[in-house]
């Protein structure tokens, strides 16, 4: 796993949607902790073909002009961060190959993972004619390449998940916790659901959760009933379950965040207190996307939020083919970086603009359909799942599209 600066992470094993191989504009067709981790074993799928060109389109001719985009990673940072960087630089180089002619260069700069470093190769990089820059991947590393990045007018689409980081010039291509949480709420209350109760991790992690579950419970006409805490000691979950149990008797559903190596422990807590799935029903974020969870009994009929598999399957598959390896989990935002600008240099003739990256209608990408919304955060279309039989099935699809309208 990836561990930030301020020493903790999530475990989140996200999956893909089969859109297109690379990244096309839909509008075309019509708190300071990053939570960024990967899984090292992503299942594999059938291949996808590379995108095509936007119509009326054409790619640049060969000897044409170049458009250069800055690509900056921790490489040579130890430990993980720099096996993740390595992953994430060839999954753009991957996007590079398979989008054909995109009369775009990567200009690959590595920041060791410090803000310094990322202040530095920012510079060098757009002092090198880059237009954009993709990168860093750190919250702190991003705050400072953010900062030099609007200063010389370039943006900046980074894969940290601290929305604190956030800013018009400054975009995260990361998937942030606000959308489990929203595309969760929302379905459980179109089922129905009113009342809630929350169980929660005494984290960064979990503070963020909470704000948005608190925000999208009232704006749906909901009612949070409590939100109990807990600490990460598993020895000191049974108050804290007692009381979520407590307040479960007035609510019809009950979510959770936290990761495998923690709910299953909750849950028998749970249990105890006489809190069985589906009464009330049990939900929670993208972190329950998780094979362990998938095999417990007391976890059949649970939903969480989380992309749909395909995409990034058939992905890894083509990641694999060319590398002999597996991708680390978030090299797929590496890939739709490099994918999304190529994109934008056929469209556009080379001109990338904050207009053009916070278009409403979005794009598509390995991971389903995005969108930078002005404050610099990313929206996701996510699917919903429910557990069962040892695996977890589509109830609700991702959207493929989004409604111009609620940016």
């Amino acid at each position: 796993m990836i561990f930030d600066a301020n020493g903790w992470r999530l475990a989140r094993v996200l999956r893909g949607l089969a859109v297109c191989a690379g990244l096309a504009l839909t509008a075309c067709a019509g708190s300071g902790i990053d939570l960024d981790v990967f899984s090292s074993k992503p299942p594999l799928g059938q291949p996808l073909a590379p995108p095509p060109a936007e119509e009326g389109a054409p790619p640049p001719a060969p000897g044409g002009p170049v458009v250069r985009v800055g690509l900056v990673l921790p490489l040579s940072a130890k430990g993980n961060a720099g096996t993740v960087a390595l992953s994430m630089r060839n999954a753009a180089e991957l996007a590079l190959a398979e989008f054909g002619n995109a009369g775009i260069q990567l200009i690959v700069k590595d920041d060791a993972g410090t803000a310094p470093g990322a202040q530095a190769a920012v510079q060098a990089a757009i002092g090198e004619g880059a237009v954009i820059v993709l990168g860093p991947l750190f919250s702190h590393t991003v705050a400072a390449a953010g900062q030099t990045a609007r200063s010389r007018g370039v943006p900046l689409i980074a894969f940290s998940t601290d929305a604190n980081v956030a800013a018009r010039g400054v975009y995260l291509l990361s998937f942030l916790p606000e959308s489990d949480v929203d595309r969760m709420v929302s379905f459980a209350i179109s089922r129905g659901k009113r009342s809630f109760v929350a169980v929660l991790p005494d984290s960064a992690y979990g503070s963020v959760v909470e704000a948005q579950f608190q925000q999208v419970v009232s704006a749906r006409g909901g009612r949070v009933i409590a939100i109990e805490k807990y600490s990460s000691e598993k020895a000191k979950l049974a108050e804290p379950a007692r009381r979520a149990a407590a307040a479960s008797r007035q609510a019809d559903s009950l979510f959770f965040a936290d990761a495998g190596d923690t709910t299953p422990s909750l849950v028998q807590a749970l249990a105890a207190n006489g809190v069985k799935n589906p009464q009330p029903q049990f939900m929670g974020t993208g972190l329950w996307d998780d094979a362990a969870l998938f095999a417990n009994p007391a976890l059949a009929g649970a939903w969480f939020a989380a992309p749909d598999a395909a995409g990034y399957r058939a992905f890894a598959q083509r990641y694999r083919a060319r590398y002999g390896r597996d991708p680390v989990r978030t090299a797929s935002l590496a890939y739709d970086g490099v994918s999304l600008v190529a994109s934008l240099v056929r469209a556009g003739g080379g001109r990338i603009s904050d207009d053009m990256l916070t278009n409403p209608s979005g794009f598509s990408g390995i991971d389903g359909v995005f969108r930078f919304r002005p404050d610099g955060t990313c929206e996701r279309g996510l699917a919903v799942m429910e557990i069962g039989g040892g695996s977890a099935r589509i109830i609700s699809p991702a959207p493929r599209a989004f409604s111009a309208a609620n940016l």
